[in-house]
């Protein structure tokens, strides 16, 4: 008795349908994956290319029981417009003080020594970012 072969000799009728399935699959696959990366790269190139102003915390100095510095360094577009946060924090991670900082000035680069009145004694400084255009005003 002779067995019988369920499938064709490798190679000597073409393509199956399975592998141009696959391949068809894999195209697809692989422009979808392209398209996902372009618009990953646009929305972040818009995002950082967006931000009108950026702040960042060169040190801070607990003076008193109610009053820390801090020095601010910010960036910001010539004729941009802008504010930026920093809160101070206590021992137990809680805020005892936060400042609003505006920046409107015509510099690009703005270094400031802020002073921050805190409730009771900060140990710690953060920054919470720094917003463009409208902020407040004080």
């Amino acid at each position: 008795m002779t067995a019988v072969r369920g499938t064709t000799p490798e190679g000597r009728y073409g393509r199956t349908e399975d592998q141009r399935a696959d391949r068809k699959l894999k195209i697809v696959g692989s422009v979808l994956g392209v398209a996902l990366l372009g618009l990953v790269g646009w929305m972040g190139v818009h995002y950082v290319g967006g931000q009108g102003i950026s702040g960042e915390m060169i040190k801070f100095e607990v003076v008193s029981d109610t009053r820390a510095d801090v020095h601010l360094e910010v960036r910001k577009d010539r004729d941009g417009h802008g504010y930026c946060v920093v809160r101070a924090l206590s021992e137990d991670g809680s805020e005892v003080g936060r400042k609003e900082v505006r920046f409107d000035g015509a510099e690009k680069r703005i270094d400031e020594l802020v002073t921050v009145v805190t409730r009771s004694r900060a140990t710690a400084v953060e920054p919470m970012g720094c917003t463009a255009d409208d902020g407040p005003t004080g």
